[in-house]
Order: C-alpha cells, then structure tokens, then sequence
C-alpha cells in the first residue's frame, strides 16, 4: 500500500506541474490515473480528484498573484457563474451512470485539444476593443512578461459570451471532478480574448473555489477517500508550486504544444473506455 502511495504521489506531482503551466487542474490527470493505472473506481477518482484541483489552485495561485499574472477582477467576476454551475453539476453526477462520465470525459478533452490547435502559433491576442461592461467592471489589465521582457496592457472583450462559457465550465467540474481549466482557459482566451498566460493563471485562481463547492458535495456522499486523496493533495500541491515557477519562463506557443498531444491522448483512452473498449 506504501508503494502505491507512493507512485500516486510521483504522478500527482506531474500532474500539479503541468495543472499549474496549462491552468487545468490536476483533475484532468488524475481522474484517468487513477482509473486506468490503480483501478480506482470512477467515482472515488473524481473525489480525489476535487482534492487535487484545490491542492493546483493553492500552490500556484499564490505564486501568479503576486506576480501580477492573476486578473482578480476577472475571476471573482467570472467565479459566480462557474460555482453556480459546480454544484448544478455535482448533484447531476450521482444520477449518472460511469461509462456516460467517461465519453462525457473525453469529448471534453479532444475538444479542448482541437481548440488549442487552432492557435498554436498565436503569443499574444493582438488589438482587442474593450467590451462596455469590461470597462465599467475594470475587467482590463497588464502583467510583466519576463519571456518577453516587457509589459503587456490587454483589454477584455465579449463579456457576455465568456460568463456564459464559464457557467458551462462550473457545470463540468462538478460532473466529471475536474477544475474545468480547460473550458475557463478557452473562455477568457477565445472569447473574452486575454493573453494566454492571465487566462490560465486566473483559471488557476478560480480552480479551487469552483472545485470547494464540487467537492463538498462528493464528501457528503462519501466519494472522497482519505487514503487516495492524501497522497494527491501532497504530489499535486508541491507540483504546482514548481509549475508556476516554469511557466513564467515559457512562450505562450510553447504551453500551447507542450499539452495538445497529452489532451488528445487521454480524451481516445477516456472515450474507449467509455465505449467499453479494453486497451
């Protein structure tokens, strides 16, 4: 049982790093983890999982916050909408057979990959008007960049449309136990148009509320496993204080290929196994 811990905590730790450079939580790793490699049941993994999306959003918020990546404006705006969808999600998961979460689960992650592909190439989002309600809320920013070696000023568009997507991303965490990084990265990225690295830095940020409000729920039914969870917390909070450090150090291209094979690899293994395919 020490030995399995222990290989918990190691990919716990991969997967708070990678959590903490993509703002995806390291749900999106370790629900498969623990389903495939430890035979976990589904449920327990989701559990655990809400614990390791708290722990992402503990140790690499803090790191981004005072940096100045973080748009605080932005994620206290959008939080409403995504815990809202949290809980409307988590009271639907119980109702849910497993192999429904799994196809659930990886058409999710390929769309999230088909998504990034389409700007990979793109740093920054270029001339972006200021949306009238972003204005009035002072939704708009600027970060050091220290890749680029100079500040960048951005505005925030499309308001609406983002605190639409950001409900639906509240929904699919309490459904699947996963921070929904993907679906809060892609809203302020493509929709709200804010630069890569504040998109998941505050996707980090709102994580660990948006996964708190999933998660109490899941313990009241008792699908959160003190001995599975303790070692994810452990792993993915000491993996997403170093990632934080390393994707200050990155190009926005480079986050963006570093996770697209990885999204795409988990999103077939979820849906065959969904299909009730063996691999």
């Amino acid at each position: 049982m020490t030995i399995i811990a222990f290989k918990i905590l190691l990919i716990s730790m991969s997967a708070g790093i990678m959590g903490a450079i993509l703002g995806l939580g390291g749900g999106i790793i370790m629900t498969p983890a623990l389903t495939f490699l430890f035979g976990v049941d589904i449920q327990h993994a989701i559990g655990a999982s809400l614990i390791s999306v708290i722990a992402t959003s503990s140790g690499a918020a803090i790191a981004y916050i005072r940096d100045g990546i973080t748009n605080i404006r932005v994620g206290m705006f959008l939080e409403i909408a995504t815990t809202v969808g949290a809980i409307c999600g988590a009271v639907i998961g119980g109702l849910i057979a497993p192999t429904l979460l799994y196809s659930i689960f990886g058409v999710f992650l390929i769309y999230s990959a088909l998504m990034m592909l389409k700007k990979v190439k793109q740093e920054l989002p270029g001339e972006v008007e200021l949306h009238p309600l972003a204005k009035k809320l002072r939704l708009q920013g600027d970060y050091y960049d220290k890749v680029l070696g100079r500040r960048i000023a951005y505005n925030a568009a499309n308001v609406y449309s983002g605190f639409g997507v950001m409900y639906g991303a509240g929904v699919i965490s309490g459904l699947l136990g996963i921070g929904s990084g993907s679906f809060k990265v892609m809203a302020m990225d493509m929709f709200m148009r804010l630069p890569l690295k504040v998109s998941s830095a505050t996707s980090n940020f709102m994580m660990g509320v948006t996964g708190a409000a999933s998660a109490a729920i899941y313990l009241f039914r008792g699908d959160i496993d003190p001995i599975i969870s303790a070692p994810v917390a452990i792993g993915v909070l000491i993996g997403s204080t170093i990632g934080a450090r390393l994707m200050q150090k990155m190009k926005s291209r480079t986050i963006r290929k570093l996770f697209i094979p990885v999204l795409l690899y988990l999103g077939i293994q979820m849906m065959l196994q969904g299909l009730g395919v063996s691999l």
